[in-house]
């Protein structure tokens, strides 16, 4: 591929990509004079003409890169040997031989750097998480807004309420609820206060905050997160090599014996170097491995195109492939095998007070807490009535107070209230609620503790049932959180899960990734949140929720689910099983013509005519069987 290619940016559709439209173009040029030469509606020359059209369009990309590999690296690629296959081809007059090389190349170079192109393009959007600009405390303590690139360890900026902070640092005054689903991928906001560690990219919620700088933009957390995409990304194009390897040995060998079997015809044929060359031009077309560079990618594009018909976007025919040999599969959690929101799970009465949602609804439909977007959903859907409340107060890193009926109400926090007001009955619903793995709000007055409210994130309704086909394949599942310990296991033991490792930042999950990579080869990482970007990238196959899943995850990720239905990934994993069981039988099929072919061809016991011959119906059979990945009905296919 080449590198220049590489740093373009292309955020196209795939068929109006320059080095996919010109090989397409060139296929229906070709296509063209075929028919119009089978029926007899055009003169051969024009045909040629049409033909010689087609090669030129269609293969100038990859020619000139070849060339320009040789002339400058002194490597001879695999585009050389296309490029001598396409020459001899048409130098004994099998133009459309030649044109149909030029096609089959061209499309399958051009999709691979398409998907390059699109990838490295994504990576700069994981920027617009941070806001561009700051309100610092200058010299004479007043605010002065300046560039947040510009922030520099030790400066104090301001954060108020409802804004993201711009760049990590240590809070100096105030508190707040910051929502660090950004970072953790938890939706429950954590409270924040003087001397607690604050990060770019996170929401303060209710509280205003100052906040000491302690790592400049280029070093902050979103910025870490960018790094790590980027590393990530470079060592899994290592792994990508091997066509690359295969040819730069293939390539110069078949080049070498081409020039020598030229070199030897001259020598015992003195009197006809025409043989010398045919001979050559003999083992070119019979050696150049057509139906083997095609194998593995019409069964690849065949799945690529059936899976996005059905909801599962694979963004390269080398992940299709991963999926079919992956051997564990890690999961984030929220987002991921959980919808994401809380939703009201218990209300549980602690006095006589008989509107324990009307009254919480009356107060929390004024907070953005997404707790209290939870309580109010819960008495839409009851169509519960609401008070009159007056004198609204939010206080930062508690809860929210108001007046309800003359009555001060309280909600939010446990440590809103005073010991005294919890009974033994509180106390002990209080911790049922939390062993359970719930998040709560306590409501009461200025007297009393009115009662409690349980919420949950759900568990997707296809969750379990993925990981239990998925275990019953052979495929270990790992659970990779954000969640403390104890939440974390109740969920795993709900869907089945028995690895858990919980308590993780962006940069652990990578880590574990890794060390699953090391133990079983091929690891699929599933994720939704840009804490998750790093993960998805340094995985063998990263997965990202389409629906749910930030936009930094998916494009960080190698395929996307388009649905949040969990059972894309069977279906998934078996379209990757049964693109590999073809594209095996296709290399096998590819290799055994070639080792008949050469031979015969180094042999003279073959003509130019019959070695052609032989490629086309070779490159027809490959094409045919791998095209039988898009049509056989998968169990988990919608």
């Amino acid at each position: 591929m080449n590198e220049e290619a590489n740093e373009k940016y292309f955020d196209g559709k795939w068929y109006t990509h320059p080095n996919i439209k010109s090989p397409l173009i060139a296929g229906f040029i070709t296509t063209v004079s075929f028919v119009l030469l089978y029926f007899n509606f055009i003169d051969k020359n024009i045909g040629n003409v049409l033909y010689v059209i087609a090669i030129i369009y269609g293969g100038y990309h990859w020619a000139f890169e070849g060339l320009n590999e040789l002339l400058k690296e002194k490597k001879v690629g695999i585009e050389i040997l296309m490029l001598c296959a396409t020459v001899g081809s048409s130098f004994i007059g099998m133009l459309n031989e030649a044109a149909l090389l030029v096609f089959l190349y061209g499309f399958a170079e051009g999709l691979e750097e398409y998907t390059y192109s699109k990838t490295k393009a994504s990576i700069k959007k994981l920027l617009n998480l941070v806001p561009t600009k700051a309100r610092v405390i200058d010299t004479n303590n007043k605010e002065k807004e300046i560039l947040a690139e510009e922030l520099k360890i030790g400066d104090i900026f301001i954060v108020r309420p409802g804004e993201i902070i711009p760049t990590d640092g240590v809070i100096l005054k105030g508190k707040s609820s910051i929502n660090e689903a950004t970072i953790t991928g938890e939706s429950v906001p954590v409270e924040k206060k003087e001397g607690i560690k604050v990060f770019a990219g996170t929401l303060s919620l209710d509280g205003l905050l100052e906040v000491r700088v302690t790592e400049n933009f280029k070093n902050n957390t979103i910025s870490k997160i960018i790094n790590l995409v980027q590393e990530a990304q470079e060592q899994k194009s290592k792994s990508q090599l091997f066509i690359e390897k295969f040819g730069n040995i293939y390539s110069p060998i078949i080049l070498a014996v081409s020039i020598f079997i030229i070199l030897a015809c001259l020598m015992f044929h003195t009197h006809d170097s025409f043989i010398g060359i045919k001979q050559a031009i003999t083992f070119l077309v019979a050696a150049s491995p057509c139906a083997l560079i095609i194998s593995m990618p019409v069964a690849t594009a065949a799945g690529i195109g059936r899976a996005g018909r059905n909801g599962v976007l694979i963004k390269g025919g080398m992940h299709l492939e991963n999926l079919g040999k992956v051997k564990v599969f890690a999961f984030d959690k929220t987002g991921t095998l959980t919808k994401g929101k809380p939703i009201v799970t218990d209300l549980i009465s602690l006095s006589n007070e008989q509107d324990i949602l009307s009254i919480a609804y009356s107060v929390e439909k004024f907070s953005q807490h997404p707790l209290a977007k939870a309580v109010v959903e819960k008495a839409l859907e009851e169509n519960i009535k609401t008070f009159d409340i007056q004198d609204f107060i939010s206080i930062a890193g508690m809860g929210v107070k108001a007046k309800v009926n003359n009555r001060n109400i309280y909600i939010g926090k446990e440590k809103m209230f005073s010991e005294n007001m919890f009974s033994k009955e509180a106390v002990s619903k209080i911790q049922n609620l939390k062993e359970e793995g719930k998040s709560l709000m306590v409501i009461g007055d200025d007297e009393q503790l009115i009662g409690i409210i349980g919420f949950r994130d759900e568990i997707k309704a296809s969750a379990k049932e993925t990981i239990t086909k998925l275990k019953s394949m052979g495929i270990e599942v790992t659970m990779l959180t954000g969640d403390n310990e104890t939440t974390a296991q109740i969920y795993a033991n709900e869907l089945g899960i028995s690895k858990v490792i919980a308590n993780l930042k962006p940069e652990d999950k990578t880590r574990i990734i890794g060390e699953l990579e090391e133990k079983y080869n091929t690891v699929a990482m599933v994720g939704d949140g840009i804490n998750d970007a790093p993960a998805l990238a340094r995985a063998t196959i990263g997965i990202a929720m389409g629906v749910a899943g930030t936009d930094a995850a998916i494009e960080a990720a190698d395929i996307a689910l388009m649905s949040d239905d969990l059972k894309k990934l069977i279906y998934a994993v078996e379209l990757g099983k049964k693109s590999n069981a073809i594209s095996i039988q296709n290399v096998i099929f590819s290799i055994l013509v070639l080792l008949i072919l050469i031979p015969s061809s180094l042999f003279s016991l073959i003509s130019v005519t019959f070695s052609v011959a032989a490629h086309e119906i070779s490159e027809l059979l490959a094409v045919a069987n791998g095209l039988r990945v898009g049509k056989e009905k998968l169990v988990y296919e919608s």
